[in-house]
C-alpha cells in the first residue's frame, strides 16, 4: 500500500494510471473483433501512420493530436476500403501503409527538427506524455467503446463472425466496420504518447490472444479481455515505476507473460479432460 501511495502522489503518474487503464480497456475490447476478423496488424499499420503524422505536426509547430487523429482515422477507412474491394489482400495493404508512413515520418524528422523529445516519446513512448487533455479524452472513448459493446453487443458480434449474414439481416456492416476502424485509430493515437508507435499494438493484440486460450465463447473472449489488459497494464506501471524501465516495455512483457500463464492453463484443462 505505501509504494501506490507513494506513485500516486505524483500528478504524472495518476494521468498515466487512469489514461493508461482507459487506453488498454478500449485496445483490448477492440482488438477482440480485430484479432478474429483478422486485422490484428491494423494496429501496428496505424501506430506507423500516427507516427508519420506526428513527426510532421512537430516540424511545423502544430498541435499533435489535432493532426494526428484525423490522418489516422483516414487511415484506417482507406485499409477498410482497400482490403473491402478485395484486390489487396489486408495483411499487404497494411504493411504498404505502414513502411509508406513510417518512411515519411524519418525524413521529416531528419530534414527538420531531428530526433527530439517528442519524437522520441512518440516512437518508444514515456508516461510522463500523458497529459490532462489526453487522459480526460482517453476517459470519453472508453465510455464511447464501452457503450458500443453494451449497446449494439449484437450487431457487433454479427458483423465480427459474418458479414454475409449480418447484411441479410439488416444491419449496416460498412456503417459498424467504419466505426470500429476510427475508434481503433483513436485509441491507437492516444495510447501510443505512452506506449511508442513500436508497441502500441500490443494492446490490441495481446488481451484477445491470451483470453482465447481458455474462453470459447465470444462474450468470455470480450469480458477476460477487458480484464487482462487492466490487470497487465496496472502491473506494468507498477513494475515501471519500481525498477524505472519504460512503461511500455513493462506494459508488453507482462502481457507476455501472461498470455504464458492463460497457455499453462489452457494445456492443464485439456490433460484433466
Amino acid at each position: 500500500m505505501g509504494l501506490l501511495q507513494e506513485m500516486f502522489s505524483y500528478p504524472f503518474l495518476v494521468r498515466a494510471m487512469i489514461g493508461g487503464i482507459c487506453i488498454s480497456l478500449c485496445a483490448s475490447l477492440l482488438g477482440v473483433s480485430l484479432v478474429l476478423k483478422r486485422y490484428s496488424m491494423i494496429g501496428d499499420g496505424l501506430s506507423h501512420v500516427s507516427f508519420g503524422a506526428l513527426s510532421i505536426a512537430v516540424a511545423f509547430n502544430w498541435a499533435p493530436l489535432a493532426v494526428s487523429i484525423p490522418v489516422v482515422a483516414a487511415a484506417a477507412v482507406l485499409l477498410l476500403r482497400i482490403t473491402g474491394n478485395g484486390k489487396i489482400k489486408s495483411d499487404a495493404a497494411i504493411a504498404m501503409i505502414s513502411a509508406g508512413s513510417l518512411a515519411i515520418g524519418i525524413i521529416v524528422t531528419s530534414l527538420t527538427t531531428g530526433m527530439t523529445t517528442d519524437v522520441s516519446s512518440y516512437m518508444f513512448g514515456s508516461i510522463l506524455a500523458m497529459s490532462r487533455e489526453d487522459m480526460y479524452l482517453s476517459v470519453v472513448l472508453s465510455v464511447i467503446v464501452l457503450g458500443m459493446f453494451v449497446i449494439c453487443y449484437n450487431k457487433v458480434f454479427a458483423v465480427t463472425f459474418d458479414e454475409s449474414f449480418a447484411k441479410a439481416t439488416g444491419v449496416r456492416v460498412s456503417a459498424y466496420n467504419l466505426l470500429i476502424a476510427v475508434l481503433t485509430a483513436i485509441t491507437i493515437v492516444l495510447g501510443m504518447r505512452m506506449m511508442g508507435a513500436m508497441l502500441i499494438s500490443s494492446l490490441v493484440i495481446f488481451p484477445a490472444l491470451t483470453s482465447m486460450r481458455i474462453f470459447k465463447s465470444f462474450f468470455g473472449v470480450v469480458v477476460s479481455s477487458g480484464a487482462v489488459s487492466v490487470v497487465c497494464f496496472f502491473i506494468g506501471l507498477v513494475l515501471s515505476y519500481v525498477y524505472s524501465i519504460p512503461a511500455g516495455a513493462s506494459v508488453v512483457v507482462v502481457n507476455l507473460v501472461m498470455f504464458g500463464v492463460f497457455c499453462i492453463v489452457q494445456i492443464l484443462k485439456q490433460k484433466v479432460r
